[in-house]
């Protein structure tokens, strides 16, 4: 089989607060090993981030925030790591010293809009950037959301957010776009943007999903555990990369990367079983 079409994000979070993993690898040390993890089990990017964006999260100042990524940053690529290195944040300056430590992707859950020094930042390193959608704000976001059309309205702010990047100066072959599942939306808001995914491709850019265990999963499957969510959210990423995305956000990369190789197969064609294997 060719080289695969899809990519894994595997999640890395520096933060005591994040609804599924907060604290277990809030030290520096506990970080880097499990990028190392995540990187042997198939991640292409490891995404680090030190502030929470499930619902209700406060934010956290950009001091902290440094305190938190950079050292799981500067640790990853110290110890040769092959993946991409992805800062997930919203602050300009925080984006600028983990690009400058070796990290290529900035991944922007506000689309560039939280602050208005970071298009200039990512154009500066002429780094890669994940434009994601979000209704308000992590402390708002799941307050009676509401749309008039769940998946024209997030393709519209899309559009709107991939031209503002490319005016910034920002390279179009750069730019990931990600409908946000979960940020600000209800369970029904959810399920119709996977059902609809395809209608995202004719933007023109990779779309990134990012069910990794979340709420949503456990209220359609019962399980109140993040941990327990594993089999919603690789059944939501199969379906997504039928649909037409091609990076996947996700806490367990070795079960994803799994079934997406298993799925890839199947929806491609044609399979040349390899020599010197058994079934």
């Amino acid at each position: 089989m060719s080289e695969r079409d899809f990519r894994i994000m595997g999640v890395i979070n520096v933060t005591p607060d994040s609804f599924s993993d907060g604290g277990r690898y809030l030290a520096a040390e506990a970080a880097i090993a499990h990028g190392l993890v995540l990187e042997a089990e198939g991640a292409d990017i490891l995404d680090v981030g030190g502030e929470s964006t499930r619902p209700g999260a406060d934010p956290v100042s950009e001091t902290e925030e440094l305190r938190r990524v950079m050292p799981v940053i500067e640790g990853l690529i110290e110890r040769g790591t092959g993946a991409q290195m992805s800062i997930d944040t919203s602050k300009a300056e925080v984006a600028a010293r983990a690009l400058a430590a070796g990290a290529t992707l900035v991944n922007d859950v506000t689309a560039l809009r939280g602050d208005p020094a970071m298009a200039e930042v990512v154009t500066g390193a002429g780094a890669d950037c994940c434009l994601m959608h979000m209704l308000g704000d992590p402390r708002t976001m799941q307050r009676d959301p509401h749309y008039d059309d769940v998946v024209g309205d997030i393709k519209a702010f899309l559009a709107e957010r991939l031209a503002f990047a490319v005016q910034a100066g920002i390279a179009e072959e750069r730019i990931l776009l990600d409908p946000g599942i979960g940020f600000g939306k209800t369970i029904e808001h959810n399920l119709e943007l996977l059902r609809r995914l395809g209608e995202f491709l004719d933007l023109g850019r990779p779309l990134v999903i990012g069910t990794s265990r979340k709420a949503f999963l456990g209220r359609l499957t019962g399980r109140e555990s993040p941990d327990d969510r594993v089999a919603g959210t690789i059944a939501t990423n199969v379906l997504a990369y039928e649909r037409g995305a091609r990076v996947f956000r996700v806490h367990d990369v070795a079960p994803l990367r799994d079934a997406l190789t298993v799925t890839a197969a199947t929806v491609s064609a044609p399979w040349t079983t390899p020599t010197n294997t058994t079934r």
